[in-house]
């Protein structure tokens, strides 16, 4: 058997630790260098000579002084006799940081002391480039997310919240942390809907499987508020298996508000387009009739003078055409009142003293005998200025109108309030009638639109109201309507005495 002798085995050990691809030396426990490996000595581009017998923070960072016990491996190596690493930032190459994994192995004596120690260095600067990259695609598509006016929530398989940006914590009333603690991902819907809309999110036809392309949905915030949304939805992979989904959320209800307010402007638009024609029309019916009307009116009534029998037939027949005469001659005065041609006598009232004026004034009182009149009017001062008299015919228009929609029983209910930043003041008559049909909602202020039966309305009663409110600067509009009733607003200019007289007196 052929035996090693010392020579050769150290010998053998050189080899290897010259044949090691990263930079290394052997230093004595007082950090001076006994040895370098090939690798160390190419990347310092230097020899041995230079490199044996200086310490290695001469030959790393050019000085005297030892690196601080605090920092460096090499005492703790010594000490504890087990392989210490740390990573260090040495030089710039460039623009571009050069970081090393300076590793220290111990090499024991017989004794189990530490006799030699062994200094690796790896170049750490591409992991370190790769980390600090991938840090840095996270911040910024953190601040993608949490910048983004619609709302994101990402959740695992089981519904559990992994990530809320700051919108999705403004939509749905919770920190992300309380809802990461509290909540599952099926607690924002109303029951049943999570469920439904993983099945989309699962089936091809609703944007390819494992997404789901623009839907309206609805949410529920943590006040319990039904929310209107539109959502866009992602299944996430880790290769073919589902991880994750996220959902985006972009919250309706201003496009909704501002579609209902363009919409009741451009109807507005419209009703007074039909108003400017049709005025003109009806001021000119309305001149054409007077004239012959009055006529068979005073004819008609010498002609019932002389029949003094109340048994004469003729005399019933000259009561029927003074009836209907007298029917006629309402409405020509409702078509000039449509048509604007009265010249309207403002002052300055009580909008509470409107509704007790209008309710005396209806002749026909038993009208209201079954009928429960309520009144919730606010005890502020609401004063406006206006023609009493035309606004007494909106309200007596109104009440006439859910009379006959309630088929004269039910309740009438009157409030009045008013929003004094927006310098408003607001009457609502509410009815608990049949409530108006969807098709009939945007023809209700037309003229001459009428769904009463022939004989039993002239349709001018809400067109000619819809014209007085205006020309009172205010407006009137349904509120609200079902099978339940109906509540017809009216909005007017709140008269404050303190900018009228400053107005006067800078005229």
């Amino acid at each position: 058997m052929k035996y090693i002798t010392i020579n050769e085995e150290f010998d053998w050990r050189m080899k290897i630790f010259n044949s090691l691809p990263f930079p290394s030396l052997i230093l004595t426990p007082e950090k001076v260098i006994i040895s370098a490996n090939q690798a160390f000595l190419e990347k310092k581009k230097t020899d041995l000579n230079n490199v044996v017998g200086k310490t290695c923070h001469q030959i790393f960072y050019d000085t005297e002084k030892p690196c601080a016990e605090a920092i460096c491996p090499f005492y703790k190596v010594i000490a504890e006799k087990k392989p210490q690493s740390i990573l260090r930032r040495t030089e710039f190459n460039g623009d571009e940081e050069v970081w090393v994994d300076r590793m220290f192995s111990p090499i024991l004596d017989d004794r189990g002391d530490v006799k030699f120690i062994m200094e690796s260095v790896r170049d750490a600067s591409r992991v370190i480039t790769l980390e600090k990259r991938s840090i840095h695609i996270r911040q910024f598509l953190d601040k993608v997310i949490q910048s983004s006016p619609n709302a994101i929530i990402t959740a695992d398989r089981n519904g559990n919240l992994l990530l809320m940006n700051q919108a999705a914590e403004r939509l749905f009333g919770y920190s992300m942390e309380e809802a990461i603690r509290t909540k599952n991902a099926e607690d924002f819907y109303p029951f049943g809907k999570a469920r439904e809309i993983m099945k989309k999110l699962k089936n091809k036809n609703f944007g390819g499987e494992g997404t789901l392309t623009a839907t309206r949905v609805d949410v529920v915030n943590e006040a319990g508020e039904v929310i209107p949304v539109e959502m866009t939805a992602n299944l996430i992979y880790e290769g073919d298996k589902e991880v994750a989904s996220t959902g985006i959320f972009y919250d309706l209800r201003e496009k909704i508000a501002a579609e209902k307010k363009l919409k009741e402007i451009l109807i507005q638009v419209a009703q007074s387009e039909k108003m400017a024609s049709l005025g003109q029309l009806a001021a000119g019916v309305a001149h054409e009739i007077n004239n012959p009307l009055t006529g068979i009116l005073l004819y008609g009534n010498l002609a019932l003078e002389r029949v003094e029998n109340d048994e004469n037939p003729v005399r019933r027949y000259l009561k029927s055409v003074i009836d209907d005469a007298e029917r006629c001659r309402d409405i020509v005065k409702n078509l000039l009142a449509y048509s604007r041609q009265a010249s309207p006598t403002k002052e300055i009232f009580q909008v509470n003293s409107l509704i007790e004026h209008s309710l005396n004034l209806i002749r026909d009182q038993e009208l209201l005998l079954n009928i429960t009149v309520v009144k919730e009017m606010s005890d502020e001062m609401m004063l406006i200025h206006a023609d009493k008299n035309q606004l007494s015919q909106v309200i007596i228009n109104l009440v006439m109108n859910a009379a006959d929609a309630m088929e004269k029983k039910g309740a009438l209910t009157f409030r009045t309030y008013r929003k004094k930043p927006l310098k408003k003041v607001y009457i609502e008559v509410s009815d608990t009638g049949c409530g108006i049909s969807e098709e009939h909602l945007s023809k209700i202020f037309d003229p001459f639109f009428t769904t009463k039966e022939t004989g039993k309305g002239t349709g001018l009663g809400l067109s000619t109201s819809y014209g007085i409110i205006k020309e009172n600067g205010g407006q009137i509009s349904i509120k609200d309507t079902s099978n339940r009733g109906t509540t017809f607003l009216i909005e007017l200019p709140l008269y404050t005495p303190d900018e009228k007289q400053s107005v006067l007196q800078n005229n």
